[in-house]
């Protein structure tokens, strides 16, 4: 894509997404066959729901055709929100990755798995999980010791808080009882 091409689509995309209060994250024309593929990624602190992407892409398709931005050849609009694992670069990523675990590798070599607990300006305030049976220990990072970032996917993640729902069934057998 050129950088014409891709400041124009910006231009215009921009303030439909900024106007449903939504975050710009990547706009990106890809070959498909006879057929590109322009793909909108957008997101926001709450995440994005699919009604919102279906009203945003109905809008921009309005808005693509008549600026004729795209040109003449075919194409196929999506958007989308960002994958789960995403890359962390922004520091309204990280934000949003309050609580969750990541995967960093650092400048100066070597790899972190932890969890945030907290984002300011500088850089990020982590728990790293203890090993073999040792308890977790809290680790401060500055953005600018990290390379890469991503957030890791978590199938079985222990709650920190107690299940309300199984809670009030305790209660109601208690009730009964």
């Amino acid at each position: 894509m050129s950088t014409t091409q891709s400041e124009r689509l910006r231009g215009l995309l921009e303030p439909l997404v900024a106007a449903r209060d939504l975050d710009l994250e990547e706009i990106e024309v890809t070959p498909a066959g006879k057929r590109r593929v322009l793909r909108i990624v957008v997101d926001s602190d709450e995440g994005v729901q699919l009604d919102e992407c279906a009203e945003l892409s109905r809008e921009a398709s309005q808005v693509l055709d008549d600026a004729d931005v795209m040109g003449g050849l075919p194409y196929t609009l999506e958007v989308t929100s960002p994958g789960a694992d995403r890359p962390l670069t922004e520091l309204r990523h990280y934000r949003r990755a309050v609580g969750r675990l990541i995967k960093a590798q650092l400048h100066e070599g070597g790899e972190l798995v932890a969890r945030i607990i907290t984002v300011d300006d500088e850089g990020l305030d982590l728990e790293v999980p203890g090993v073999k049976g040792r308890k977790p220990t809290a680790r401060r990072v500055a953005f600018d010791e990290i390379a890469k970032a991503r957030v890791e996917l978590e199938f079985n993640r222990k709650s920190d808080k107690p299940d309300a729902e199984h809670d009030e069934k305790i209660d109601e057998n208690k009730e009964e009882a």
